[in-house]
């Protein structure tokens, strides 16, 4: 993958956001197929991230209690714990306030825990599935939620990046390639977990909540 967008996004994360450009981003949908089961859309990498989801997740809280960022996960409540997902896992479409979170650094040098303010992301009705679009901020996830269980659904897409104005296909480049667990944590509230991300940290959480 070229390095320069990758750069100009990390520039821009140390800088806490960036130009007009990322702010007014409107990626197109990712091209993930919009109905099937998820398992067989999924590419083998990523298929091996969602079973180890939380092998991920447990040692993205050690390296985080380790580094001593326990008082801050802990704040979080149910955002950053394991194993509560509720009913009716699939947010409605509409406009949301998502805020990320990534727990647990990747290699030596990067933090162990870091929280971004919250930014802009729609959901769609697309098909059988729902479309997620991150649509603001240096590092956007883009793709489709597909229900999984009565309790727990997945997202498949790509990350866009600093001031890209579309997204990759998803399978076309690895270090590109996002999946995570979609789950609903309170009557309002859901999160994305995104175990081994490519980059900075061992698990990424987008938790969403209604615009309004």
């Amino acid at each position: 993958m070229p390095t320069k967008p990758i750069a100009a996004a990390l520039a821009c994360i140390a800088l806490g956001g960036c130009g007009a450009a990322s702010r007014d981003a409107r990626p197109e949908p990712v091209a993930v197929p919009v109905a099937g089961d998820w398992r067989q859309i999924a590419t083998a990498a990523d298929r091996t991230r969602l079973r180890g989801w939380r092998d991920a997740w447990m040692t993205a809280l050690a390296r985080a209690q380790a580094g001593g960022r326990g008082a801050d996960v802990a704040a979080e409540g149910a955002l950053l714990q394991p194993d509560v997902g509720m009913v009716g896992p699939l947010p409605p479409a509409g406009d949301y306030r998502c805020r990320t979170i990534k727990v647990g650094a990747k290699s030596a040098g990067m933090l162990d825990y870091v929280a971004y303010p919250a930014f802009a992301c729609r959901i769609d009705a697309a098909g059988s599935a729902l479309s997620f679009t991150k649509r603001t901020g240096s590092q956007r996830p883009v793709g489709m939620i597909y229900r999984d269980t009565d309790a727990r659904g997945v997202f498949l897409g790509t990350l866009a990046l600093g001031d890209e104005a579309g997204a990759m296909r998803y399978g076309q480049d690895a270090t590109r390639d996002m999946a995570g667990v979609v789950e609903r944590i309170g009557p309002r509230r859901w999160r994305i977990a995104f175990p081994y991300p490519a980059f900075e940290s061992t698990l990424d959480v987008i938790e969403l909540v209604p615009a309004s």
